[in-house]
């Protein structure tokens, strides 16, 4: 590791044919400095909070009065005082025409997913949540309901061990169970600010997964617009069809001609609804059920629903703030909707997010404040209480519509088709999270494409990408030798760098590739007739981190070198990498010449010393 300035000839011309043209190139030699000292405490601490507080949300808090951080706090607890100071009749009046915008939509919606989830109509999750949401809630523009795939999962987990129609109070107390674990779960992450587990669920994983969701739907729905009376508890593609294939003879074919129109249809078709009862819904916190022998069936839907239904609002809320320029906090949200979610198992509702469609129609409405979900919750509480009667005579096939017209927007061909053009294992592991969820179970289907996801990690940190650098003629620039044509090899060196941090999992790996990297080059060069092989420099600007065994692996890697008279060289590791080699006593066997700032330095460097001491 040298200093000051050399003056050395450039070599970076390809196959030595331009030796002669070659410019003299004045580099200067910059150390490769260790990071500040810092207590062990001082490094758990900055870990500690980059993982769990990336946001510092106590840094609003510093140099504040008692009352100014009382204030702070409550609008950390409630955003609603963050706006509410400054909310107007303007501001009301807008609200007031989005929330009544999206209740026309509450009802219909409502009655389709509580049947989607083999509930009673009247298990309608359009009131409660969206005042708990308005009040805790980060986000202007998101409007909260059921949705489609929280609806569908949890309808399909329940009804596997239990029938909806043969034993419906039980059904409908492990739904409010399911939907109080949900809560619990999502609030949970919140307080613990563990959002990152939701990640998991990849994009790729979501598109696959709610397509299959969107295909089982819709097959469902042949119930309804078959007319049929005997169907199939099952979810799977293979039972649905080989019941409807099954059940012919009790197909009705007025609801089949659906081209004579909805006026001929509405007036033939005789399966309705039924009765629904006026009236608030009742209290439920009773029906919550807690015993052992179907507890664990109401957790396990309960986290599945909870993470679904978390994702998919947390990702609207997301969205739409983007477009309106501001932005949301996912630890807040998901305490928002945790605790709606718990508070709704209390009153009657079952599990609820952020709806896309709702916050769609919500933002092209003009809302401009979450008081849009309190207009919107006073419209239900309004039709609740007396309009409930009008819709006896709505059509189980007017239902089974509203639901198809809902669930094939989730079936988006185009994210899809932009998974194949652009990484096809995730592509892949969009068809396993669909087939899987087609033709195995909702709950197994994701969790192979999750399981898909994982095994994708552990491949990109086990077998990590190297690449060969070559320098870019005429500057001091080293890019892969296959991504830029014009870049060249530099007689002597081989040039490395590694794309992962260097860990006990891909450290033997690592090891043997770059071994593989030396033969492979040595042996082209004996082909071609070149410069002797002298030194391996490795680009370690990627490796983000290294422990005890990576660490052994660099120690190994320069011995085997060693023995086949070639030099190891290490190029601009971070600070925390720095620091490990720096107590691991590897710096002191790399030697001055082992450890440069860059790879231009290193290949200056060591190409003055060779030639002054008459090395070719």
């Amino acid at each position: 590791m040298g200093h000051g300035t050399n003056r050395i000839e450039d070599m970076s011309s390809p196959n030595n044919e331009t030796a002669a043209n070659a410019r003299e190139t004045v580099v200067e030699i910059h150390s490769v400095c260790l990071p500040p000292k810092k207590t062990t405490f001082q490094k758990l601490k900055k870990r500690f909070g980059d993982v769990f507080f990336p946001d510092d949300p106590l840094e609003r808090f510093r140099n504040q009065t008692w009352r100014n951080k009382v204030i702070l706090g409550l609008q950390s607890l409630f955003p609603i005082f963050t706006w509410g100071s400054q909310y107007d009749l303007k501001l009301f009046r807008s609200d007031v025409i989005s929330g009544l915008t999206i209740a026309s939509l509450a009802i219909p919606q409502g009655i389709s997913y509580a049947k989607l989830a083999n509930l009673p109509p009247i298990v309608d999750s359009s009131f409660v949540p969206p005042l708990i949401y308005s009040v805790l809630g980060s986000s202007k523009h998101l409007a909260v309901g059921p949705v489609s795939i929280a609806s569908l999962v949890m309808g399909s987990m329940l009804s596997e061990s239990v029938s909806p129609t043969q034993d419906s109070i039980l059904y409908l107390k492990l739904a409010f169970t399911s939907t109080f674990f949900a809560g619990l779960f999502q609030a949970s992450l919140g307080l613990l600010r563990l959002g990152f587990v939701i990640d998991f669920l990849s994009k790729a994983t979501l598109v696959g997964f709610t397509a299959g969701a969107a295909v089982i739907v819709s097959l469902q729905q042949l119930k309804g617009l078959l007319g049929i009376v005997h169907f199939t508890g099952k979810m799977q593609f293979v039972p649905v069809m080989s019941s409807v294939i099954n059940t012919r003879s009790e197909w009705s074919w007025e609801t089949i001609v659906m081209g004579l129109g909805f006026l001929i249809i509405l007036l033939t078709t005789r399966h309705i609804i039924g009765h629904l009862p006026k009236g608030l819904n009742p209290p439920s916190v009773n029906m919550l059920y807690f015993s052992a022998a179907h507890l664990a069936l109401a957790i396990k839907t309960g986290i599945i629903t909870g993470i679904l239904s978390l994702t998919e609002g947390i990702a609207v809320g997301r969205t739409f703030a983007s477009l309106k320029n501001y932005q949301v906090n996912g630890n807040k949200e998901m305490m928002a909707i945790g605790f709606m979610n718990m508070a709704g198992s209390c009153t009657s509702c079952y599990v609820t997010t952020g709806s896309f469609s709702r916050s769609a129609v919500n933002v092209n409405a003009g809302a401009r404040t979450a008081v849009s979900n309190i207009v919107m919750a006073s419209a239900v509480l309004v039709t609740l209480l007396f309009l409930m009667p009008l819709f006896y005579y709505t059509p189980n096939l007017i239902l089974a519509a509203i639901i198809l017209t809902a669930v094939i927007g989730l079936i988006d061909y185009q994210a899809a088709y932009k998974l194949w053009k652009v990484d096809k294992f995730d592509f892949f592991t969009c068809m396993c999270s669909f087939f899987g969820v087609l033709f195995v179970s909702v709950p197994l289907g994701l969790a192979i494409a999750v399981g898909v996801s994982i095994i994708k990690i552990l491949l990109h940190v086990t077998r990590p990408n190297t690449l060969e650098f070559g320098n870019i003629p005429g500057t001091q620039i080293y890019q892969s030798l296959k991504r830029y044509r014009e870049a060249s090899r530099v007689p002597g060196f081989l040039i490395l760098a590694v794309e992962s941090p260097l860990y006990f999992a891909n450290c033997t790996y690592l090891q043997e590739r770059i071994l593989r990297w030396t033969r492979e080059e040595e042996n082209r060069i004996k082909e071609n007739n070149d410069r002797n092989l002298k030194c391996i420099i490795l680009d370690m600007t990627a490796v983000s981190s290294i422990d005890t065994s990576g660490i052994e692996a660099v120690f190994e890697l320069r011995r085997r070198l060693e023995k086949q008279s070639l030099q190891l060289v290490l190029v601009n590791p971070v600070g925390s990498v720095m620091e490990k080699l720096h107590k691991s006593k590897i710096i002191e066997s790399l030697g001055l010449s082992g450890l440069y700032l860059t790879v231009g330095e290193a290949v200056s460097d060591l190409s003055s010393t060779w030639k002054a001491h008459g090395q070719p």
